[in-house]
C-alpha cells in the first residue's frame, strides 16, 4: 500500500521550488536580452564569455584547485578522524572545537593572517596558487569535511570493523581503504561536494593574495557588463552542478558497495 502525500508538503515542496528556481529563470530571460536594444532574445552574451579566454584560464584554475583540495582534505581528515575515532574520543570535542575557528574567522582577516604567516615560504608556494590558495582552501573546507565524515563515521561500529578485519590478517592500510573507506563514501562524498562548491565561490582570499581564479573572473564581468555577467553566473551555477554530479557517478563507480567482514555478521 503507498503512502499518500500530505497537501501541506507538496505546497512545501511548491514554495520551496518557487524559491530556487524563479531566480534562475529571471536571471535567465535577463542573460538573453540584447546588448544594443535590451529586447530578449540573443545568445550573444554567452558568446562573450565562452570566447573569452580568460574564461577558460581561469575556470581551469578554480577546477585543480578544487580537485587538490578534496585530494588533501581527505588525505588529511580520514586517516585522522579514522584515529580519533578509534583511539582516541577524548579529542572529538577537541577537534570539533577547532573545525569551528574557520567559521568565527572572517576570510578577509584569515588571507591577511596567512600571507604574513607564508611570506618567508619558498616562492613556489607562495607566489603560486596551486600551493598558497589551495592550503587556504584547506583551512576553509575544514569544518565541512570534518564534520562529514565525523557523522560518516559514527554511523559505523568502526571498533568491530577494525577488530574484524586486522583478525583475518589484514593490514591497518588494507583496513582503511578497502573496509572503512567504502562505508563512508557518502560522507566523503558530501564532504567533497562543500569543498568544490567553497572553492568555485570563494572570492575574497584569491582576490587579496592577487590570484586571478573563476570567482575573481565573474567579479570582473559583474563590474564590466551586465548582460554577460548574468550568463557566466548562471555558467558558473551550472558547471559546479555538473562538477558535483560527475564526482558524485565517479565516487560511486570506483568506491562500489560497502565492505562486509565475515566477523562482524
Amino acid at each position: 500500500m503507498r503512502k499518500r502525500i500530505a497537501p501541506s508538503a507538496v505546497v512545501w515542496l511548491l514554495v520551496a521550488a518557487a524559491y530556487f528556481f524563479i531566480p534562475l529563470l529571471a536571471t535567465l530571460l535577463f542573460s538573453l536580452k540584447k546588448v544594443q536594444t535590451g529586447n530578449c532574445c540573443t545568445l550573444a552574451s554567452y558568446g562573450t564569455i565562452v570566447h573569452d579566454h580568460q574564461f577558460w584560464v581561469t575556470i581551469k584554475l578554480s577546477s585543480i584547485l578544487a580537485l587538490e583540495t578534496i585530494v588533501i582534505s581527505l588525505l588529511l581528515f580520514v586517516p585522522t578522524i579514522y584515529l580519533v575515532h578509534l583511539k582516541l574520543p577524548k579529542l572529538r570535542p577537541l577537534i570539533a572545537f577547532l573545525a569551528l575557528i574557520p567559521f568565527v574567522v572572517p576570510p578577509i582577516v584569515l588571507v591577511v593572517g596567512l600571507l604574513d604567516f607564508y611570506k618567508g615560504s619558498p616562492h613556489w608556494f607562495y607566489a603560486e596558487p596551486y600551493g598558497f590558495l589551495v592550503a587556504a582552501y584547506v583551512m576553509l573546507a575544514f569544518p565541512y569535511m570534518y564534520f562529514s565524515l565525523d557523522a560518516g563515521f559514527r554511523a559505523i561500529d568502526v571498533h568491530t570493523l577494525t577488530e574484524a578485519s586486522r583478525n583475518l590478517g589484514a593490514t591497518w592500510r588494507t583496513t582503511l581503504g578497502r573496509v572503512i573507506l567504502p562505508n563512508i563514501r557518502v560522507a566523503a562524498l558530501a564532504g567533497s561536494f562543500l569543498t568544490l562548491a567553497i572553492v568555485m565561490g570563494e572570492y575574497t582570499i584569491a582576490s587579496l593574495s592577487a590570484f586571478h581564479t573563476f570567482p575573481t573572473y565573474i567579479q570582473y564581468i559583474n563590474e564590466t557588463q551586465a548582460y554577460p555577467a548574468a550568463a557566466v553566473s548562471l555558467m558558473s551555477f551550472g558547471i559546479t552542478w555538473a562538477a558535483m554530479l560527475s564526482l558524485l557517478i565517479v565516487g560511486r563507480g570506483s568506491v562500489g558497495r560497502p565492505a562486509q567482514v565475515a566477523a562482524t555478521r
